[in-house]
C-alpha cells in the first residue's frame, strides 16, 4: 500500500503531496492521529487530507486509516524469494507458491475499494445499456484480456479481447461514451496500450486500467475524469523473470470485477442462461462410466491387448 502511494505522489497536487509525505514519514502515527492534527502537521486544510485519501482511491479518511492500519500492523510481510540455480524441486514449489500467495494477500490489504466499486459500477452500467466492453492487452497481458472476455461473455455481455496493435486502434476508435475500455498492462509502458488509453479518452469512453502505480498508464488515468486505476503492484522484475505473479494478480482482479458485475446484474436473468450453457456443454462430453463399467472396460482392454492374433 505504501509503495503504491509513494509511486502516486508525483501525480498529486502540491498540497496533497505534503499529506503524502507526512504519511510516508510515519505511517503508524498517521493511522492514529485525528484529522485536525494531520492537517496541522502537513500545513494543509482538513478537506485536503480527505481529498488526498480519495485521490488515491479510498472512500475517505476513515476507510483509508482502516486499510493503512491493516497494512502496517497486520499485513503479511512480503519477501520476494527468487529461485536459485541450485534449487531443488521442493524449493521451487515453495518459493513460487509463496510469491503468488503473498502478492494476493498484499493486494487484499491494499486494494482501494472505491476504485474497485467505480469500475464494477461502470462495467455493470455498460452491460445494462448494451454498450461495448473491450479488453486490451499485449503479450502476457493479452492472455489475461482473453480470459476476461471469456468470463464476461458468459454473462451475456458484448465483450471482446483485442491484442493486435492495429486492431486495438481500430477497435478503440469505434468506442463511444458509455462504452468501457479495460486496459491490462504489467509494466504500464506499452506504447500500443498508451495509445489506446489516449484515444479512448478522446472518444469519451470509460477507461479502466489494471497496471502498476506510477507507470505511464497509471498517470494517464489521472488525466481523464472517466479513467479508473486498479493498481496491481508487486516486486516482480518484469525484465528478468517471466511475469507469473503479475498475471495471477491480474486474473484475480478480473475475477473480482466479474463477480461484482454479476451481483449488480442480479441472478434472475443470469441463472437460467448459465444453466442452459452448462446443459448444452454436457452434450460435448463423453458420458462418465460407472465404477463397475469402468472396471469391466479396463479389464476388456487388458484382455484384448494381451491376446494378440
Amino acid at each position: 500500500m505504501l509503495d503504491r502511494i509513494r509511486a502516486s505522489i508525483p501525480a498529486l497536487p502540491p498540497a496533497e503531496q505534503r499529506v503524502a509525505k507526512l504519511l510516508m514519514a510515519d505511517p503508524r502515527g498517521f493511522a492514529t492521529l485525528p484529522v485536525v492534527e494531520l492537517a496541522e502537521r502537513a500545513h494543509v486544510s482538513k478537506p485536503t487530507v480527505v481529498r488526498f485519501c480519495r485521490s488515491i482511491g479510498y472512500d475517505g479518511l476513515a476507510d483509508f486509516k482502516l486499510k493503512l492500519a491493516g497494512s502496517v500492523n497486520e499485513g503479511v510481510p512480503f519477501v520476494h524469494r527468487a529461485v536459485d540455480d541450485d534449487d531443488k524441486a521442493g524449493d521451487i514449489v515453495v518459493k513460487v507458491i509463496d510469491n503468488a500467495v503473498a502478492a494476493m494477500l498484499r493486494y487484499r490489504n491494499a486494494a482501494a475499494s472505491q476504485s474497485v466499486e467505480r469500475a464494477i459500477e461502470a462495467l455493470a452500467e455498460a452491460c445494462r445499456q448494451g454498450r461495448r466492453i473491450e479488453f486490451y492487452g499485449v503479450g502476457n497481458s493479452g492472455i489475461v484480456a482473453q480470459d476476461a472476455q471469456h468470463k464476461f461473455f458468459r454473462l451475456g455481455v458484448m465483450a471482446a479481447a483485442v491484442s493486435d496493435g492495429h486492431m486495438q486502434v481500430m477497435s478503440v476508435t469505434m468506442l463511444r461514451p458509455g462504452d468501457c475500455a479495460v486496459i491490462i498492462s504489467n509494466s504500464g509502458r506499452s506504447r500500443d496500450l498508451l495509445d489506446v488509453a489516449e484515444i479512448a479518452r478522446r472518444k469519451g469512453a470509460t477507461v479502466i486500467a489494471i497496471t502498476a502505480s506510477g507507470s505511464p498508464l497509471a498517470l494517464e488515468c489521472r488525466v481523464g475524469a472517466n479513467h479508473i486505476l486498479l493498481a496491481a503492484d508487486h516486486p516482480e522484475d518484469a525484465d528478468r523473470y517471466s511475469p507469473m505473479v503479475s498475471r495471477l494478480l491480474h486474473l484475480l482482479i478480473v475475477d473480482i470485477l466479474t463477480t461484482g458485475v454479476a451481483l449488480r446484474l442480479g441472478s434472475a436473468g443470469l441463472r437460467p442462461m448459465l444453466q442452459e450453457i452448462k446443459k448444452n456443454l454436457r452434450q460435448k462430453r463423453y458420458a462418465a462410466l460407472s465404477g463397475t463399467a469402468a472396471q469391466d472396460a479396463a479389464e476388456g482392454d487388458s484382455a484384448s491387448s494381451s491376446s494378440t492374433p
